[in-house]
């Protein structure tokens, strides 16, 4: 998935995985996503996919300050 926010694009084909988060399973309708990512540039985003009941019933991606990903990350490992 791709997207523009303030001019920068992220890329989840073109950025780094650095941590996927699930809850529940394939096709459950409150399972979901979530996908920390950061860009050659340097930037995080978390792209985020789930199920129509879940928190995230439509695909989309956030962009992150680095603080902001580091305590995600922690809170998910």
């Amino acid at each position: 998935m791709k997207r523009t926010i303030c001019n920068i694009e992220y890329d989840t084909e073109n950025s780094e995985l650095i941590l996927k988060h699930t809850s529940g399973n394939p096709g459950d309708p409150d399972g979901y996503e979530e996908s920390l990512y950061k860009t050659p540039e340097g930037k995080y985003f978390l792209y985020v996919n789930g199920g129509e009941n879940s928190i995230h019933p439509t695909e989309n991606i956030t962009r992150m300050s680095e603080k902001t990903a580091e305590s995600w990350a922690c809170e998910h490992r």
